[in-house]
């Protein structure tokens, strides 16, 4: 048996209505995408994502994309990793990783250029006679 509990390692995808349901939640596909960024596919601390929500909301949104197949899940002491079933996920939904990190990649891109645009206007708010 590998270092994962069974009880805590999601089965094989068989239902595409799970994959999608899950991934229709933008935190839950910001959590596939960064896993899927990494291909080495390590395990990452469930605490270690930048999520806005609650630890009760992160702890449903981790059952979700196990239960959908995507993520195996351990739990260690008073902490817990997950780490994406690569796999299982290309096998039967080629591309979709991709996908996924190229949205990730476009969404910081946009971030940093509304940042960056909001300090220039300020900076040249400040600089200009009113």
């Amino acid at each position: 048996m590998s270092r994962y509990d069974a009880t805590r390692t999601s089965r094989r995808i068989v239902d595409l209505g799970k994959v999608f349901a899950a991934l229709a939640d933008d935190s839950r596909r910001k959590v596939i995408a960064e896993l899927a960024s990494h291909p080495e596919d390590q395990e990452r601390a469930c605490g270690s994502f930048d999520l806005p929500v609650k630890k009760a909301t992160r702890t449903h949104h981790f059952r979700v994309l196990r239960e959908a197949g995507l993520v195996a899940q351990r739990d260690h002491g008073n902490g817990s990793t997950l780490r994406l079933l690569r796999t299982d996920i290309e096998e039967h939904c080629p591309g979709l990783l991709q996908l996924l990190v190229a949205e990730l990649v476009q969404s910081s891109e946009r971030s940093t250029e509304v940042t960056s645009e909001g300090r220039t206007n300020r900076a040249r708010g400040a600089a200009e006679p009113h």
